[in-house]
């Protein structure tokens, strides 16, 4: 898997693996960034590849100082399996 980019002119983190793209649609509002829909192709379903780009993603968040607001359901249900991430959720 290759690592996790930041596609600002299409406010969206990106992870490519196999040929696939898997995304995490975003939109940027000051100090929060709002995660509004991940897609991994079904091709890469089960194989980790969505827990990775979330991972990415935060660890991006984390080091620009946002406060993430996670409206997806994956990104949700994600950060709640791991509470060294839920420091960055906007309360």
């Amino acid at each position: 898997m290759s690592d996790v980019i930041d596609n600002k002119a299409h406010h969206r983190f990106e992870l490519e693996v196999e040929g696939y793209l898997a995304i995490e649609h975003y939109r940027l509002d000051g100090n929060s960034i709002t995660f509004e829909h991940t897609e991994v192709p079904k091709e890469l379903g089960g194989k980790g590849v969505g827990s990775k780009l979330v991972q990415g993603a935060l660890d991006q968040v984390r080091a620009a100082g946002l406060k993430l607001i996670p409206q997806c359901p994956f990104v949700k249900a994600w950060i709640e399996k791991h509470p060294d991430y839920q420091d960055l959720v906007e309360r």
